[in-house]
């Protein structure tokens, strides 16, 4: 990350300053947030450029309007709710390009908020369409990305904006993402442990090959365990099964060697849901009635012994079906267990996404060294992709 240009590098005092923030945030039926987490994350940014007295000028997207003018879909909610937590009162437009835009932004005063409507309103963001970023970028003297949760894609406002802009910089949040997950895959204190669920391989695949070789330990939960199970020739009765990738999961196995760690037993139940009946069972006598829906008792010891003494943990995707209550006692319990970790001086990531659910759920967010507010972004991160929206800011 030191390589990029970041906010504190800027002279913004005066200057209008085009701020890509992350506000995709969900809406109830009334328009109320019902998850205000990623709001909270700007707040350090907004809050430095207006103590700096730069004019802001915020823009998002918010759910999927696909192109179209969808009044559930727009951001006036979200610039009531930033007024309500900063000093400075936070003026709304109907429109994030064009005359009325302008003539909004000519009238900031140094320190005030502008938020533009959603920018997917328009189809020509998610297409990178070069006229609409170069309308985007127009009232921008300086650029600040602070949407890590975005960054994975070229669209106008995360790479687009940047050609028409000299100075483009990261803003806190998405330095911290970056200074967390760069540092885990380039530097990792060790033991490095990566902690790796979810239901298919197809979607995990990249971050093994990855990790592979940076870990000490590759611990392995959810329901692409079972492939890899089946690719041993066990039987897995009615589990996940993913037949196209049990060539591929084969040869995993066989480049991890020890440092893969697979369950050693599984809750299994005979139906997808959270009244089934459930038994726990070793992978080696799955029923062939059932199938595995969460990582066993068992495991968990195994894994927490793993992650004794572990200096630097990253964990993506869920143990089991962890939406279902009872079926989400092995999610729950990675989830403290990273918390006992970071309280014996681990550093501890989790990727974002249903891994970030979960520790909500279990209790133990605020215990943990830090959690990604971007759940494809950081996977593609940990994958060692290259982030459009990170390629285009500035180099120092």
């Amino acid at each position: 990350m030191s390589k990029k240009l970041f906010i504190e590098d800027l002279q913004v005092k005066g200057k209008q300053v085009l701020v890509r923030v992350d506000f995709n945030v969900p809406l109830d039926d009334n328009m109320k947030i019902t998850n205000d987490k990623r709001i909270a994350a700007s707040l350090s940014t907004i809050n430095y450029l207006c103590e700096q007295g730069a004019k802001v000028i915020l823009m998002s997207h918010l759910g999927r309007p696909k192109g179209e003018r969808k009044p559930e879909f727009s951001l006036k909610p979200v610039a009531d709710d930033l007024s309500s937590r900063l000093q400075n009162k936070v003026s709304f437009i109907d429109d994030c390009i064009g005359d009325k835009v302008e003539a909004a932004v000519s009238s900031l005063n140094d320190g005030d908020i502008l938020l533009l409507e959603n920018l997917r309103f328009y189809k020509e963001e998610e297409k990178n369409d070069a006229s609409f970023a170069e309308k985007l970028a127009k009232p921008g003297e300086i650029y600040v990305n602070d949407a890590f949760g975005s960054a994975h894609r070229a669209h106008a406002s995360t790479q687009g904006v940047t050609k028409y802009i000299d100075k483009c910089a990261a803003g806190y949040l998405m330095k911290k993402e970056l200074d967390y997950l760069g540092k885990a895959l380039e530097s990792p204190e060790h033991p490095f442990i990566a902690i790796l669920g979810g239901a298919k391989i197809s979607g995990k695949i990249d971050v093994i090959s990855n990790l592979l070789n940076k870990v000490d330990k590759l611990l392995v939960g959810g329901g692409m365990m079972f492939t890899f199970y089946k690719a041993q020739d066990k039987e897995i009765g009615k589990s996940l099964l993913e037949e196209d990738k049990l060539a591929l999961a084969k040869e995993t196995l066989g480049k991890a060697g020890e440092k893969m760690v697979l369950p050693v037993d599984c809750v299994a139940a005979p139906e997808f849901s959270n009244d089934s009946p459930s038994q726990t069972v070793s992978v080696d006598a799955i029923p062939s009635d059932l199938r595995g829906l969460d990582i066993g008792p068992q495991t968990i010891e195994l894994f927490k012994k793993e992650l004794a003494g572990a200096k630097t943990v990253v964990w993506n995707g869920p143990m089991g079906v962890f939406e279902f209550d009872n079926f989400a006692a092995g999610t729950n319990a990675i989830a403290e267990v990273l918390a006992e970790c970071t309280d014996t001086g681990a550093i501890t990531i989790i990727g974002g996404g249903d891994s970030a659910s979960a520790a909500k759920k279990a209790g133990v967010a605020g215990r943990i060294s830090h959690i990604s507010t971007g759940g494809g972004a950081s996977l593609e991160f940990l994958e060692g992709k290259t982030l459009p929206g990170v390629a285009a800011l500035s180099e120092k």
